[in-house]
């Protein structure tokens, strides 16, 4: 019975290898259609096939439809109502100071001038005077018209090609009437065609540096073309004319060219000898 006994003992060591009470230190056996895992493999875990978004198609959205914008008119900013020089006609003109304070307002032969405000006419110019021999300065916008408007303000239209009929001076003018036609008379003889066009205040005529501009017009001009045609040029004006006075001096521009006196040919004292036909001898 003892050796029976010590028999079974032996078996049991050797069936489980370094075992306790039976239980073996082995690996459980992979299950059947397993992988044996290697100490250097890795195994990841694949998520399953999930179905593929589709997002719905929403219908485009139907904004209200907007009114009509209203037109709001500009603000009233003087009692004077105001139009651009040039009716009709494609326009450029300088928005900067050019020698003097006046602009050029580049447009096609024969366009309107027409009167920029309500007023009367001061002074007409139907002959074009000027001479590039002497550039005379009183001469030098050729044709012209000028305008005293209600607001008390002094317009000149230069250059121009002819004077509209029945424009003298005393004659009562509204905005918008045509006093002209643009042209390139004075001293824009060599030039293409276009209007003189400078504000200033009423002088004696013998002031005609005060005549061709005394106020930066341009930006009265964006405002008449594009703007407020309310915007007044009589409170720059009547600045202007304090600091300077009614009657400067001339500054810029001011002298004439000197006339040059063609110098007389000499007389011959000697008789130019008579034509060989009219020597003809009489009764031989």
């Amino acid at each position: 019975m003892t050796a029976v006994t010590g028999a079974v003992l032996v078996t049991g060591a050797c069936a489980s290898p370094g075992g306790v009470a039976g239980i073996s230190t082995l690996p459980p056996a992979p299950a059947a259609g397993a992988v044996a895992a290697t100490p250097d493999a890795v195994t990841a875990m694949l998520p399953s096939p999930t179905a593929t978004y589709v997002p719905k198609v929403r219908p485009p959205v139907k904004w209200p439809e907007a009114d009509e914008p209203v037109q709001v008119p500009p603000p009233k900013v003087s009692d004077y109502t105001y139009a651009f020089p040039v009716k009709d006609c494609r326009t450029t003109y300088e928005s900067r100071l050019l020698v003097l304070p006046k602009t050029t307002i580049w447009s096609a032969r024969g366009c309107s001038f027409v009167s920029p405000v309500n007023g009367v006419v001061d002074e007409v110019n139907i002959k074009n005077r000027w001479k590039r021999s002497t550039d005379r300065g009183a001469d030098r916008e050729g044709r012209f018209v000028t305008v005293i408007g209600d607001d008390g303000v002094r317009y000149l239209g230069g250059h121009l090609d002819r004077v509209a009929p029945g424009i003298t001076p005393g004659t009562r003018v509204s905005v918008g009437q045509v006093l002209g036609q643009v042209g390139n008379s004075g001293n824009a003889r060599y030039t293409a065609s276009n209007l003189y066009f400078a504000i200033s205040w009423k002088t004696d005529p013998s002031l005609w540096w005060v005549r061709r501009g005394m106020v930066n017009p341009w930006d009265y001009l964006d405002a008449w073309m594009n703007g407020n045609p309310t915007l007044s040029p009589r409170d720059e004006m009547r600045a202007v004319m304090n600091q300077t006075g009614a009657a400067p001096r001339c500054v810029t521009l001011c002298a004439s060219k000197p006339v040059v006196k063609p110098t007389p040919k000499p007389k011959s004292t000697q008789k130019p000898p008579k034509p060989e036909d009219e020597n003809i001898t009489v009764g031989g």
